[in-house]
């Protein structure tokens, strides 16, 4: 996807006014999102040791940023995102069932794109929290996804509360859709076009059953199949009405248990990974069953504070045509 550009568009808020809203939309949201799930804040790792099966593969295409260090023998990966990590430190923090973490997750994907919402530089909360085996159901699902909404609505209102000249409202009620669902309702358009149509005729979706095969034989995304449960999981999109297109805020799910984790393994061809310390953890039932999920911090930003770019929201690098386009419309870049 290329950057793209919008006649008229002039930022509701200044450089400076922009950096105290991001500090407030920051300071606001995690206090709302532990509140609303019993979350409480820990330390996470930016970088992990390479062959623990702790580091997200994401599609499993992506590549690592890797590196070695003077004092300790082996490879080093900058983490993807903390899906697995955030397990294990239930467990090696001894949380129970209802009692969960968040975190700043800071991570490089060099292979991402770089446009309006994409960045190689990604920050994001991570969240987990461990739950009963009765709570391994859709409703359950349902009701975090719709807790996650209301934190954000409510910080949206108080960012506005400050800063007036922001005015969009996301949409409260969520919409939930499975992937085939979805593709029964649009069966001629790709996944990406099923998302801005049906994220555009509601306002706020959530698209659930990512990972596995739909009846047309192809996937509407991909998943790691280590880390969520295919069939209890889903995306967070609403409407971003500067850009005119939906925008993905949290990627979440309940993970996999031993069952789900070696079904997927084995759809994946990727059995192998039983063996490795994170999974036979889980194999073993020696790490609870848990709920958990990335959102977007940057991407948050921009929803909330009307911004046609990433960019504006966060300090990283950029094409070299998007920096000279954005300074000829006076979009300012951080």
């Amino acid at each position: 996807m290329s950057t793209v550009y919008v006649d008229g568009y002039q930022s509701a808020l200044s450089i400076r006014e922009t950096e105290k809203a991001i500090r407030l939309i920051k300071d606001t949201f995690q206090k709302k999102l532990s509140q609303a799930l019993n979350l409480e804040y820990i330390s996470a790792p930016l970088f992990l040791r390479k062959g623990r099966g702790l580091n997200d593969d994401l599609n499993g295409v992506e590549r690592k940023v890797h590196f070695d260090l003077k004092e300790l023998e082996g490879e080093y990966e900058i983490v993807q995102s903390l899906a697995k990590w955030k397990r294990y430190a239930l467990y090696k923090y001894g949380f129970q069932a209802g009692e969960g973490l968040y975190t700043n997750m800071n991570a490089i994907r060099r292979d991402d794109d770089m446009d309006n919402i994409h960045s190689v530089y990604v920050d994001q909360w991570d969240w987990c929290k461990v739950i009963s085996k009765e709570q391994r159901n859709e409703a359950f699902l349902k009701e975090t996804v719709i807790k996650i909404v209301e934190a954000i609505a409510e910080t949206q209102e108080d960012v506005q509360k400050v800063f007036p000249a922001l005015k969009n409202k996301i949409k409260r009620d969520v919409y939930f859709i499975t992937t085939q669902e979805l593709e029964d309702k649009y069966p001629d358009l790709t996944p990406k076009e099923r998302e801005k149509e049906v994220t555009r005729q509601y306002g706020t979706v959530f698209i659930m059953q990512i990972g596995g095969k739909l009846k047309s034989g192809i996937k509407h995304d991909g998943r790691a199949p280590d880390y969520d449960d295919w069939t209890l999981n889903g995306d967070l999109l609403f409407w971003n009405h500067v850009l005119e297109e939906q925008i993905e805020i949290s990627s979440m799910g309940i993970r996999v248990d031993a069952e789900s984790l070696e079904k997927q393994l084995k759809a994946e061809g990727k059995e192998e990974k039983l063996s490795m310390e994170f999974h036979s953890g889980i194999y073993s039932g020696k790490f609870p069953l848990s709920i958990g999920g990335g959102i977007g911090q940057s991407r948050l930003c921009v929803l909330l504070l009307e911004k046609l770019h990433i960019g504006e929201v966060q300090c990283c690098v950029w094409q070299p045509e998007v920096k000279e386009e954005c300074k000829k419309r006076g979009i300012q870049l951080l």
